[in-house]
Parts: C-alpha cells; sequence; structure tokens
C-alpha cells in the first residue's frame, strides 16, 4: 500500500497504537460475572421471592434500572453471552444457530461494545498515477482520515487559484491584443474560449490528486457493527460505480468510483450474517478469502460495466464475523468457510427456554422496561401488567417450570399492549390492556385455525356429541402457537387381494410412518383376520399442509380398534399422543395449544400423554370448560373414549390381557413416562 509522506508525521506510531488496543481491551471487555447483570437487590422484598416478580418491589416498569451496556440487557442465553465476551477478548469468529427472536442480533451488537474502539481505522483510496484502474489504498488511524481529505482539498484549491488567475491573465492579454493590434474581435473570442477549456480540462488533473475517504470511522464511538444480512455481492464485498464517459475528459477518476462493502465497514468491529446459507455460494467463497487473508481488494460486482476494469490494492478486513441461522443453516452452508469459524471460533446452540427461576421473573420484567424504554413512546407497564407478561412467558415456554426465550415475540406483545393503552390515554398500561393484545396479536395460523374452527362449526364437521364407530376428534398444531381439531375417520373393508393399510390426508413422511407403527398394534390388539382386509384411514380436512408428525398415532389406533370392534367412540372428546409399537402413549409438542382448540370446538374432554400433564398450561377461561385426562398405555384410551359399556369393558379386557397391562390405578392418574420433548 502507498504511504502519503506529507502527513506521516502527525500520526502515532504502530506501537502506540498497539498498545492503546491493548489498554482498550483491559477496560472495555466486562468479565463473565459482570455479564447479564440482575436487578438490583435493594429492590427485591425479603420472603416473596416466589411470587411472579420475584420478589421485585415495583409499582410499575418505571421503578425498574435498566443497564447501559447491550450485553447486561440480553434475558438468558448464560452459556452465549460467556462465548460472547470470551469471542471477543479474543477476536474469534462465532456461529449463532438457533430458533428465529432468540437474541442472536442483540448479542452481536453487543459484542461490538466489547471490543475496543482505540484501534479503529480509516481507509483512504488513491489515484494511481501510473495506472488508473489500479487505485492505491493506505489506512490511517481511525479520524485522521479527514483530516488528510482537507489537507488534500486545500492544496487542490489554492492550486486552482492559481491556475484561475493565470487563465484570466492569458485571456485577458490574448482578447486585448485581438482587439487593440489585431483589429479581429472573433478570433479573440475564439482563443479565449480555447484557452478557458484547456484551463478547466487541466484542473481535473488536481482534483484527481484528492483521495477518496472510503472508511471514515471519526465520529464511531465503538467498534462498527455491520448487519450484512441478505445483503447482494456489490453490499457485501464492495463494488466500483459504472462510468458511462470513458474519455474526453469527462470520466470520474477510477479511485473516486470505489465504494465499500460490509467487510470493509467493519473492519476492527463486527460483521453479523443472519440467515447465512441464504449467501450464494460464491460470495461465501470471496468471504472466506476475506476472513483468511484479512484484506480483499475492491473491483466492479457487474462484468459488463466499466468498474469490472478496476481492481484496488487489497482493503483491511479484520472483523469478528458473526453467522447466524436456523437448523437448516448448515445445511447450504460452504463446508470451508464453516471450517473456519469452527477452528477459529465458536459454535454456539440458542437455548429455547430457560428454568423458571426468581432471579429470571425478575429479569423478565426488566426486559418489559427496556422494551418500553426502547420504543420511546409507550406508557410504562404496571405490575399487574408485567405478572401477566411473565405469565404469557410461561405459557409460551410449553414447558413446566421454564419460561420461553423467544424475546421478539414477547417484545412484540410488549408493544402492542403498550399501543393499546396509549391510543385509550392511559398514564399506565395494565393488565387488560395486555390480555386484549394476546387477543390482536394472534399469528396468521392461530387466526386460520379460529376461521376453520367456526366454518366446522357452520357445516357440523366437528362432532361434539353422540357415539360413532371408527370416528375420533384428533388435535394438530398449526405453525407454532396455533391447534386445531383434526377428525380422524377409519373404515375396514374385504381386500381383493392382501389386505393393507390405506391412509389419505395429505400424509407427510414421519407421519406415513406413525400409520405404520399403529397397524402392528392393530394386528397385535384385534381378534379379527386383517390379512385379507383393507384399513383405511381418513384425516378430514386436512388442507395443503397436509399431516406432519406422529402425535395422531393414538387418535388411528382408536379409530382403527373401533371400526374393526364395531364399537362406538364418544364425540365429545379429542385426543393426541404418540403411540409405540407396545402401545405406550409417548409425550407430543403443543398440547396447551390443542387442548384450547378442543375447548373452542365445544368438546368437553381431551387425552393426552400423562408425561405432558406437566406441560399443560391453558388460558383460566378454558379451565372449565373441558377436562384434562392423561393416559399412558393404549387400553387407557380405548377405555375413556369407547362406548357401550358391555362391548367396551370386554375390549379393554381383552387388550389388557394381550400386553400384560395392569390398569389397577384409576384412569387419569398420572403415570411413568418419558420425559417431554418441548
Amino acid at each position: 500500500m502507498s504511504n502519503d509522506t506529507d502527513t506521516d508525521d502527525a500520526f502515532p506510531t504502530e506501537s502506540e497504537v498497539d498498545s492503546d488496543a491493548e489498554s482498550g481491551a483491559e477496560t472495555n471487555v466486562p468479565s463473565g460475572e459482570e455479564l447479564g447483570s440482575d436487578v438490583a437487590e435493594e429492590a427485591i422484598i425479603e420472603g416473596q421471592e416466589d411470587d411472579l416478580l420475584g420478589g421485585l418491589d415495583i409499582e410499575s416498569t418505571a421503578d425498574i434500572e435498566i443497564p447501559e451496556r447491550l450485553v447486561d440487557q440480553v434475558i438468558g442465553q448464560d452459556h452465549a453471552r460467556d462465548v460472547v465476551m470470551k469471542a471477543a477478548k479474543q477476536r474469534r469468529h462465532v456461529m449463532m444457530i438457533g430458533t428465529p427472536g432468540t437474541g442472536k442480533s442483540m448479542l452481536a451488537k453487543a459484542m461490538s461494545q466489547l471490543l475496543p474502539k482505540e484501534d479503529l481505522q480509516d481507509v483512504l483510496v488513491y489515484h494511481n498515477p501510473d495506472d488508473g484502474n489500479e487505485p492505491k489504498v493506505r489506512t490511517v488511524p481511525g479520524g485522521k482520515g479527514k483530516q488528510i481529505i482537507e489537507a488534500h482539498k486545500e492544496e487542490a484549491q489554492k492550486r486552482n487559484q492559481m491556475r484561475q488567475f493565470l487563465m484570466w491573465i492569458i485571456i485577458a492579454i490574448v482578447l486585448g491584443y485581438s482587439l487593440i493590434f489585431a483589429q479581429q474581435v472573433l478570433l479573440g473570442i475564439l482563443a479565449a474560449g480555447v484557452i478557458y477549456i484547456a484551463f478547466k480540462y487541466s484542473s481535473q488533473s488536481t482534483d484527481a490528486m484528492i483521495p477518496n475517504l472510503l472508511i471514515d470511522s471519526s465520529d464511531t464511538q465503538t467498534a462498527p457493527f455491520k448487519d450484512a444480512t441478505g445483503a447482494h455481492a456489490g453490499a457485501l464485498l464492495g463494488d466500483v460505480r459504472h462510468d458511462p464517459f470513458q474519455s474526453g475528459g469527462m470520466e470520474t477518476p477510477s479511485h473516486d468510483r470505489v465504494e465499500s462493502g460490509a467487510i470493509h465497514e467493519a473492519n476492527k468491529g463486527v460483521l453479523f450474517l443472519d440467515e447465512i446459507n441464504t449467501l450464494d455460494i460464491r460470495s461465501q467463497q470471496k468471504l472466506m478469502t476475506a476472513i483468511q487473508e484479512g484484506e480483499f481488494s475492491i473491483t466492479g460486482q457487474s462484468e459488463r460495466s466499466s468498474g469490472a476494469m478496476v481492481q484496488t490494492e487489497p482493503v483491511p478486513t479484520d472483523f469478528v464475523m458473526v453467522a447466524a441461522g436456523n437448523l437448516d443453516a448448515m445445511e447450504n452452508m460452504h463446508p470451508a468457510l464453516r471450517s473456519r469459524i469452527k477452528g477459529y471460533g465458536y459454535e454456539v446452540y440458542m437455548d429455547d427456554t430457560i428454568e423458571d427461576e426468581p432471579e429470571m421473573r425478575r429479569k423478565y420484567a426488566r426486559f418489559v422496561a427496556q422494551e418500553v424504554d426502547k420504543d420511546g413512546r409507550l406508557p410504562h407497564f404496571t405490575r399487574e401488567a408485567v405478572e401477566e407478561m411473565i405469565l404469557e412467558a410461561q405459557r409460551r415456554a410449553g414447558r413446566k417450570g421454564h419460561l420461553t426465550l423467544k424475546m421478539r415475540d414477547l417484545g412484540g406483545l410488549v408493544r402492542v399492549a403498550g399501543d393499546i393503552a396509549r391510543a385509550a390515554d392511559k398514564e399506565f398500561t395494565e393488565r387488560e390492556d395486555v390480555l386484549e393484545a394476546k387477543n390482536r396479536s394472534r399469528s396468521i395460523e392461530q387466526q386460520l385455525a379460529d376461521t376453520f374452527i367456526e366454518r366446522r362449526k357452520d357445516y357440523e364437521m366437528t362432532v361434539a356429541q353422540g357415539d360413532v364407530v371408527g370416528r375420533i376428534n384428533g388435535l394438530a398444531v398449526m405453525g407454532e402457537d396455533s391447534g386445531i381439531v383434526l377428525p380422524v375417520m377409519a373404515e375396514v373393508t374385504p381386500s381383493q387381494g392382501p389386505g393393507g393399510v390405506i391412509a389419505t390426508g395429505q400424509l407427510k413422511e414421519m407421519a406415513e410412518e406413525a400409520v405404520q407403527n399403529v397397524s402392528a398394534i392393530i394386528k397385535k390388539f384385534s381378534d379379527e383376520n386383517i390379512s385379507e382386509k383393507d384399513i383405511h384411514i381418513q384425516f378430514v380436512q386436512t388442507g395443503q399442509q397436509g399431516v406432519d408428525g406422529d402425535s395422531a398415532s393414538i387418535t388411528v389406533a382408536a379409530a382403527v380398534i373401533s371400526a374393526l370392534e364395531d364399537v362406538p367412540v364418544d364425540q365429545n372428546l379429542a385426543m393426541t399422543g404418540s403411540l409405540s409399537v407396545r402401545g405406550d402413549v409417548l409425550p407430543v409438542g403443543g398440547v396447551t395449544h390443542k387442548i384450547e382448540a378442543a375447548a373452542k370446538a365445544g368438546l368437553e374432554r381431551v387425552i393426552i400423554p400423562a408425561a405432558n400433564e406437566q406441560d399443560v398450561m391453558i388460558e383460566d377461561e378454558y379451565k372449565d370448560q373441558i377436562e384434562v385426562i392423561p393416559v399412558s398405555h393404549i387400553s387407557e384410551v380405548l377405555e375413556v373414549a369407547l362406548a357401550g359399556e358391555g362391548e367396551k369393558d370386554g375390549l379393554v379386557e381383552r387388550l389388557k390381557s394381550i400386553t400384560g397391562q395392569a390398569l389397577d390405578r384409576q384412569v387419569g392418574q398420572q403415570g411413568t413416562g418419558s420425559p417431554s420433548p418441548q
């Protein structure tokens, strides 16, 4: 890289910059114990740590102090925060994988605040007199770039003033001579015009000597943070603008057309790339080069542009990269790029939930205060409103004794509740505002599910009373938080060939495997010879999304056994649960939303796996509408679901004798089971 000898004396030496960086690292990077600090101890009431606010003594979120540093505002993700601290101290790359909305971008921003600011650099691009298509690059300490530009502009202005002064003297002499001595006015005017154009043309060479300030860090308060998510090649890697004027003295100097990319702007800071698998493979390869070399030349990204002829000297790209994405991000990520992150950094899986403890409840109350402060227009939340937010965090976790870490969704609920209170011109956001916000902020899937439930009521698709052979109300989840009633029907017919199980309703791979597992149980439990029969299973009105997962296994098994044995099923109940080939009922996901969907559909009872009983956190309005019955074996399912005492008792007794299951305990008593997968 070239050096400007006129300004070198004004810059600190390399050793001075290094020493400043070391001292900055010591003062700016906190220790692990300082990360994620809790609410001030004086605000905690002793002996009341078990209440919804963890013993926090507040009347509203206005009483909660918000940490200044972003890293202290992160809720949960203790492992990820420790990794970010270590990575910032050692300048290591990090890849964060996990569910959207769990704090990946916030941690990346926090990391930029932990990096030292003292070693920031400005980057200047100079005209190369030997080859205009190879501009020279020079780095100087942060803040010095503007000084150099101003010095060059002042020098160019002085030269232009001298040129203009000389030009006007020559023009005056030529015009005077042509008017007084030669008596040729037209010739004098033409000569003056030629002189003017010649001077203007030559002045462009003076302007070309002014460098282009590519990276300016003079106003940067912390290490740079660049979010390059979804950036095209030019925005990520830098570009050279196209110049339609290539000759005639009207062209723009190539060094003035150079534009920095995110990898250059993130120098000495953090480059954040979410959904990194969406980055095209060529950009990933070039990004890998920038990481490995610590510098990357800028050239035109469009092959047909004049900028493709220009290529600068290498520009510094000494950044820390934070790559993020869902689990599928690792599938389409360049293996060599991931290898470099893993070899020179850390990989972190983000948690979805965290244990519900008093300290965490206090932090969730602080989170509400942080969101109110960040928005700047919302009324503060009352104590009761914050308690309702924490109840919602418990409910969305889907696990007993846990809180959700999908903070983006919770933050959206805070803003909707605050907007409702603000529209009503309230001084504070109250509990009823949060309850209304929960209804207003329903997901698209939940709105669709509610619409389906209403339509099925109109057309009597959901049967909520009576006894029907081979028909059961199953339960499913749309999206992540929307339950829906999914009727399953079974019919047994004579087969014209070898018997088999035929399932319809847009079944996906996992659901098809679940049906095959159910067929094994049917063969074991039934006295009928099913080798010469076809068993038809229909998932009614599944829609284009189809059926995925095995949570309808007990529904399918009970419907088929009902059809085989010609024993009716009570239609005022619904059920959900996976099934092993031995008949054990296994836990499934989304039980809370499924139970609420059954209540909305007018059903009175719902069967769930016993292992999921601890995960049930339904809204208060549904608790009196529906009875939840936990079971641990298919024989318990049939004892609850089948109608007709004589036929049912005989069938259940036969199943007990076949499976060796001793149902000494009452139906509904919680049994042992594998832990919930949620």
